[in-house]
């Protein structure tokens, strides 16, 4: 069972001290929210008219729905509405998408094609043109722990083999014992329109690094662990790994703060056979995968005074190795009455940890070597209209490109007007040092429209940038659509000259209907194809958002050159 139903105990249920803590003296993602609370609606709360239609002489790229509608429905007849924190990648005319699916939370384990997994996903071997809706991600011991989803997706080529990997957090449907981060490897099977998606079981790449027992009623005790969040996953292509990063939650069974990790994963040879840990392009080895052990690498320790770091997300140089992680630091805590936090400013911090501290083995030998601080003029205490979250995230996104020599962070900020711009700023790889003595600005808003979410995920094969983020004409409006600047030089000192409309139809968030919460998620998504051989990157640029056009959020995907 999911957490969610009637009959199953969420966390907060079980009395899960992370779940008390959350939305008090801290903040998580939406899977935290599905193991904590379960089902949590929305609904239409204005009277303003919905969306309009696509826009005179604009022409946008198809929009396509990944997910199935008849999908949305769980065993006993009880529609699902609404799926949200979508993620997506490519390898040639292959693609998959991720999502948050409220479909579990109508669903028993085991449900046909795994209707009980919060994280659904879909396959389309047309380059996008359309998508098969295949429920959701394997796992044959549902009863024991469950996908409470957050996804991520990337694509690898090896041994002339398409795979595609799914990370989604992982717990226990009861809200007791070990958090953990799992991944799911599938291979494309057979060749043009009769190929298909074959998917293994869930590995672990992550668990809770301490656990204890707790009273919760008299004579009686549960196990409760600290809580795993918000994961997201990146490939090196040349030395055949895939590295997570997330958060950890220490305050989990007391204190406050998170600090942020690293999990690594052998992917196996370019072949396609073992590497160096005995993984496989199928099945992946990773090295983050005891419960109660140190964890690989702590990147960022939790903040003494309880600040929130969160929303950590990977970047790896292929040329040298090196891995990137961005993250927020003092989110959400920096709204609470705390004795520290609400007087530290809130920042988007950038750290490099070196190839040579990362040996496939229990433990990482050495830490992060280089370190950023950006100052953030943050969006986390606006209630924006249609959106059910607060608060809301100012949360980084990386790409490393070798041409230019550089790794570059986008973020929603405030500094300029009240609503939030993308901004971009770039820096020396290696070092860290400033590209631009300043962010750049990448939106081009009208009547000062709220633009945040922003999505990158790597360089082009020329070095260039591609990011997409939501944006509203004005603040007059609920209608929300995708804009993207495509082909950004990450050395830039000026904004683009125009932006690209991805959307064909604006969604008005204020008449959606979901069961999630977030309604819309904490992200949406883009990445480069990619392919078997250096620079490893094809010409095509996917992107995902979660978009409520039907009145109902549903996980679109369309494509352009990048």
């Amino acid at each position: 069972m999911t957490p969610g139903q009637a009959s199953t105990r969420t966390g907060l249920a079980a009395g899960n001290p992370f779940c008390k803590k959350l939305g008090k003296t801290l903040q998580a993602s939406a899977g935290a929210q599905n193991f904590c609370f379960g089902l949590r609606r929305s609904g239409p709360v204005s009277t303003q008219k919905p969306a309009a239609g696509p826009r005179a002489g604009v022409t946008t790229p198809a929009n396509v729905n990944a997910a199935s509608l008849a999908e949305d429905v769980g065993p006993t007849g009880l529609r699902g509405y609404g799926q949200s924190e979508i993620s997506i990648a490519a390898s040639g005319r292959f693609v998959v998408e991720a999502w948050n699916d409220s479909t579990s939370f109508f669903s028993t384990c085991p449900s046909p094609a795994n209707k009980e997994e919060s994280t659904g996903f879909a396959f389309s071997a047309n380059g996008g043109r359309s998508f098969t809706d295949l429920g959701g991600l394997p796992n044959a011991h549902c009863t024991t722990d469950l996908y409470v989803s957050d996804p991520s997706v990337a694509a690898y080529r090896a041994g002339g083999s398409t795979f595609f990997y799914i990370s989604s957090m992982f717990d226990s449907p009861m809200g007791t014992g070990g958090s953990m981060i799992a991944l799911t490897a599938c291979k494309v099977m057979r060749a043009g329109s009769s190929a298909a998606l074959a998917c293994g079981q869930p590995i672990v790449i992550a668990s809770s690094t301490f656990c204890m027992k707790q009273q919760v009623a008299p004579h009686q005790t549960a196990t409760f662990c600290n809580f795993l969040d918000k994961e997201f996953i990146a490939i090196d292509p040349v030395r055949h790994r895939l590295y997570a990063t997330f958060t950890e939650f220490p305050g989990n069974v007391g204190g406050f703060g998170s600090r942020i990790e690293l999990g690594v994963c052998d992917l196996g040879s370019a072949a396609g056979g073992p590497g160096p840990a005995g993984g496989t392009p199928a099945a992946p080895v990773c090295e983050n995968n005891h419960p109660g052990r140190h964890g690989y690498l702590i990147v960022i320790p939790a903040d003494a005074t309880g600040c929130e770091n969160e929303g950590a997300y990977p970047a790896v140089d292929p040329v040298t190795g090196d891995v990137y992680i961005g993250f927020e630091s003092n989110w959400a805590t920096s709204l609470f009455n705390l004795p520290h936090c609400n007087r530290v400013p809130v920042s988007d911090m950038l750290a490099m940890v070196p190839m040579h501290c990362l040996p496939l083995a229990s433990h990482a030998t050495c830490g992060a070597s280089a370190a950023r601080d950006v100052p953030v003029v943050s969006l986390e205490s606006a209630f924006i209209p249609g959106y059910n979250r607060f608060p809301g995230a100012d949360f980084p996104r990386l790409a490393v490109s070798d041409p230019a020599g550089t790794v570059s962070m986008v973020w929603n900020d405030t500094r300029f007007h009240p609503e939030g711009d993308i901004l971009l700023q770039s820096f020396s790889l290696g070092s860290l040092a400033s590209v631009q003595a300043a962010p750049v600005v990448l939106d081009q808003p009208v009547a000062g429209g709220l633009n945040f979410m922003p999505a990158l995920r790597g360089a082009n094969a020329s070095g260039n940038l591609d990011v997409v983020w939501y944006s509203r004409d004005s603040v007059a409006t609920s209608d929300t659509n995708v804009f993207a600047a495509i082909g950004v030089n990450p050395r830039t000192l000026t904004a683009p000259a125009a932006n690209t409309l991805i959307t064909s139809v604006a969604s008005n968030w204020d008449h959606a209907v979901s069961d999630i919460d977030p309604n819309f998620g904490d992200y949406t998504d883009d990445a480069m194809a990619v392919t078997g051989s250096p620079p490893f990157v094809g010409a095509t640029l996917y992107i995902a958002w979660s978009d409520g056009r039907i009145g109902v959020p549903q996980p679109f995907e369309a494509h352009l050159p990048g």
